[in-house]
């Protein structure tokens, strides 16, 4: 294992805060090129080795952990505890249902990321701005910028409710944690970073204690996994869903994980590592949520505390009542834990984008001096969200993480449309696009994402509406998902299948007749065509993002994305309108 430096091996001395790697490299930052320096590991940048045995690839695997884990487990955040917690204390285990649904949309949406940053080299808000131009970038990274302020906010507060249960004052425990923030960044090393952020993770282990202090009900756990809609279907409950969507799958996810991946210089040869490091973070975020979501449940059921969910400290403070110090002490270390594991991630996935908007160097293996923006950038993130926590009272407080949660759930099928549409752009992926039965289900989750976003705003707009009248606009939205989904499988199914053909020609190409590749390609067998589209694979990398021209946008696309633009919109408004109707009692 590598020791750590000031410029780790294989990074070169930039002539210049604005070089680039390689004309022919869609890389823009020097520090996103060299070897693998990981909290528990290290790659060379010209490691070709093959990995034939169990113990070299659990090696590999353990050097390339980080960005799937990180990112997961920032799903946890204070927001995420709190939304799990109230859950559970207002309904029981009746909504577990929704963490299990979220398993596929968890991995299939990071998935794409993982492909677009090792392939690409850029983070995400680049690749939209190059690929889309500065109007949909603007719209993007104005969301990302909107919702993750905000999001930071919970996490400070999530550190005061935590801290404060031990007794600490606010005005103590925030300027602690946005100092104790800021430090674990600022020393220009990406494996000191990491190893913090693997030492707070590993944190989350007291949930497996907490959970069994509060007596699990197995029965009642298995049944929530039936879906079911406590009290019927209506806006409230749907907040509630659309919150837990939100803080499970957020925007934000997208950028940090991106960027991260080529921060930590992960390119294509191991992404099948980096894709088992996110089914390890998913494991574990699926895992916490229901441990949470649980011990509220659990705990509450049957007393004068279930069905009055005020916050996460409020949580905290009623297990201490109805079971011990020691379990409300264990709720409030996994408050403490995750707000500072979110706000990191938050944070840098913030100023990654800010990097990547203005070209200026985004990336943990700088150091201060050298880097100035990126760490600014951070402070003043931190710096504001500890203020607006400061000196705001727990009524606004109480509102910005409930409506946080639900915006970031409104706000993700824009996401995904994007993320979807970069996935299908073969100059940037080249033979890593997505393949019929990714863009298939990625269309059945952004459409579900749009189905309860609809569902909500319709609830707002006519709150007499029924559940059976819910249940019937599902169906018809299924129906509309279906024939729209059918025609577009088609255009991709007939795009892949050029995409393929070409890959197999260019293969062949200046190959003589007697040498062994001279296979008459039409009899090529589905494994040979196979070991081609791998190679192509393996040497593939984005070029220059420059020397690319831009996706054609067809009026019919265009209409489409600002339809769904217009749409979000109001649905952000009429969820504001929501959360302050919940506040007021109207």
């Amino acid at each position: 294992m590598a020791s750590d430096t000031a410029r780790p091996a294989g990074h070169p001395e930039p002539p210049s805060r604005d070089a680039v790697v390689d004309g022919g490299s869609a890389v823009l930052d020097t520090a996103h090129v060299g070897d693998i320096v990981g909290a528990l590991g290290t790659i060379r940048q010209d490691d070709t080795e093959r990995r034939t045995n169990w113990w070299h690839r659990i090696r590999t695997l353990l050097a390339i952990m980080g960005p799937g884990l990180i990112v997961m487990v920032g799903d946890n955040d204070a927001g995420g505890v709190g939304t799990y917690a109230g859950a559970g204390q207002n309904y029981g285990m009746k909504l577990a249902w929704t963490l299990a649904l979220l398993i596929p949309v968890l991995y299939v949406n990071q998935e794409m990321v993982v492909r677009l940053g090792a392939v690409s080299g850029v983070g995400h808000a680049r690749l939209i701005f190059e690929r889309f131009g500065k109007f949909w970038g603007a719209f993007s990274v104005g969301d990302l910028f909107v919702v993750n302020a905000l999001t930071i906010v919970t996490e400070f507060i999530g550190v005061q409710l935590a801290l404060g249960y031990f007794g600490i004052p606010k005005d103590v425990a925030i300027p602690l944690g946005a100092a104790l923030l800021f430090a674990v960044v600022a020393g220009g090393s990406f494996r000191r970073w990491e190893r913090f952020l693997f030492a707070l993770i590993a944190l989350n282990i007291v949930m497996l204690p907490m959970a069994f202090m509060s007596h699990p009900k197995v029965g009642e756990t298995a049944a929530g996994f039936i879906p079911q809609f406590p009290g019927g279907l209506n806006s409230t409950l749907l907040l509630v869903i659309v919150s837990i969507v939100g803080t499970t799958v957020a925007p934000w996810q997208l950028f940090f994980q991106q960027s991260n991946i080529v921060d930590k210089r992960i390119t294509p040869r191991w992404i099948r590592y980096e894709r088992a490091d996110l089914w390890i973070g998913i494991a574990v975020v699926i895992v916490g949520a229901i441990a949470i979501m649980g011990t509220a449940a659990w705990m509450f059921e049957g007393t004068d505390l279930f069905g009055q969910f005020s916050d996460a400290g409020g949580v905290a403070q009623g297990l201490k009542q109805h079971g011990s110090n020691a379990l409300g002490s264990l709720f409030a270390i996994v408050l403490l834990d995750a707000a500072l594991v979110g706000a990191n991630a938050v944070s840098l996935a913030t100023t990654y984008t800010l990097g990547d908007t203005f070209k200026r160097r985004h990336s943990l293996h700088w150091k201060i001096s050298e880097a100035p923006l990126f760490y600014v950038g951070y402070a003043i993130l931190i710096a504001i969200a500890a203020a607006i926590t400061m000196f705001s009272d727990a009524h606004v407080q109480g509102l910005i993480t409930q409506g946080v949660q639900a915006l970031a759930g409104v706000l993700l099928p824009s996401a995904t449309v994007f993320l979807v549409l970069l996935c299908n752009d073969r100059p940037v992926l080249g033979p890593w696009v997505n393949t019929v039965k990714q863009n298939i289900v990625a269309g059945v989750i952004v459409w579900t994402l749009v189905l309860l976003s609809l569902s909500l705003t319709a609830t707002v707009f006519f709150p007499n509406l029924t559940t059976s009248q819910l249940v019937w606009g599902f169906a018809v939205g299924v129906v509309i998902g279906v024939l729209g989904g059918g025609l577009v499988a088609l255009r991709s199914r007939n795009a892949a299948r050029t995409a393929a053909a070409a890959t197999v020609e260019a293969a062949f190409e200046g190959v003589e007749p007697g040498e062994v590749r001279s296979l008459d390609r039409a009899k090529l067998s589905s494994a040979d065509r196979k070991a081609l589209l791998e190679a192509d694979r393996d040497a593939w990398r984005t070029p220059a993002l420059s020397t690319l021209s831009r996706p054609p946008f067809s009026p019919l696309r265009k209409a489409g994305l600002l339809t769904l633009r217009g749409y979000l919109l109001m649905a952000v408004i009429l969820v504001v309108v929501k959360i302050v109707q919940m506040a007021t009692g109207h």
